[in-house]
Order: structure tokens, then C-alpha cells, then sequence
């Protein structure tokens, strides 16, 4: 009934509810709401090295037991291990994407 009010420019349902709840739970002011959308990835070179050293000792790991040793979310390791170590998956071991020498 409100799209047929409003058209297309009209909020979700859930939307609404989500503000009445947030409303109802005493916040006010939108303003300083945080954003949705994929949270930025900070990464130091400690914990990139951390990283390269366990995949290195374990070829096998998976990313949930890389994330639980390091007490950091999948999200993360799997944003290190493909954009900042450059580490694919083959035959379920992490190898380099640019293979050397070595």
C-alpha cells in the first residue's frame, strides 16, 4: 500500500521496523549510526607474517582454524590470504598464486 503511495522511492518494511526498534531502544539521532555494507580490512605486517608462517608450517589449514588461532573472522584471513599474501587454493593446499623457483 505505501509503494502504491510513494512508488519506488518508498522504504522497506524491515527498514521501518528497524528504525522503530532502534527508536523504542532509546536512540534518537541517526546521525552516528554506523553504515552497512563490508567493514574496511586493517591489516599489519605482524599479522600478515603470523599468517604466511601457519600456512606455511600446515599447507592443510583451513581459513576457520587459521582464524580461530588467531583470534581474528574469516573475513580477514581470507582477505590476507588472497589479496595480501596472493595465496590460491590447489588439491586443498594453499599454495602461491606466482609460482618461483623455490
Amino acid at each position: 500500500m505505501m509503494k502504491e503511495v510513494y512508488g519506488e522511492q518508498c522504504l522497506e518494511r524491515c527498514t521501518i521496523f528497524l528504525w522503530c526498534q532502534r527508536y523504542e531502544a532509546g536512540c534518537e539521532n541517526i546521525k552516528y549510526l554506523p553504515l552497512s555494507g563490508q567493514a574496511h580490512v586493517v591489516t599489519n605486517s605482524a599479522m600478515i607474517s603470523a599468517m604466511d608462517e601457519i600456512i606455511r608450517n600446515e599447507f592443510r589449514i583451513t581459513i576457520l582454524e587459521i582464524a580461530v588461532e588467531l583470534s581474528i573472522n574469516k573475513g580477514t584471513v581470507h582477505h590476507i590470504i588472497h589479496k595480501k599474501l596472493g595465496y590460491g587454493k590447489v588439491c586443498a593446499q594453499w599454495v602461491p598464486k606466482h609460482l618461483s623457483e623455490n
